[in-house]
């Protein structure tokens, strides 16, 4: 066990202090790339109730629904994709999982 003296040293202090920050830093690193690769679902046209209106904006609603479909094809492609790669890293953990459970019943 350690004395108080070498507890409160600068030395352990210091190793501390960069434990954290290399935690934070790959803390830091996982989220954001958990981030980036997050789906997200293209919003829904709009169309106005009111026919004048509809007819008025006729080219911008067709644009709109024509954005959607592209963006909701990128969307169901993100979701596959994201699909799989849970997958795997389910069959990693369940492998990992395994190979601790070997370990520890011996």
């Amino acid at each position: 066990m350690r004395s108080f003296k070498e507890t409160c040293s600068f030395g352990y202090l210091q190793s501390c202090v960069l434990r954290l920050l290399r935690a934070f830093a790959v803390l830091s690193l996982e989220s954001g790339s958990a981030l980036a690769d997050t789906c997200v679902s293209p919003p829904r046209p709009f169309v106005p109730s009111d026919l004048k209106a509809a007819s008025e904006y006729a080219n911008i609603i067709h644009d709109d629904f024509e954005l959607y479909f592209r963006d909701i094809q990128s969307y169901f492609r993100c979701l596959d994709e994201e699909r799989a790669r849970a997958f795997k890293e389910a069959r990693e953990v369940s492998e990992e999982y395994g190979r601790f459970l070997d370990l520890a019943h011996r």
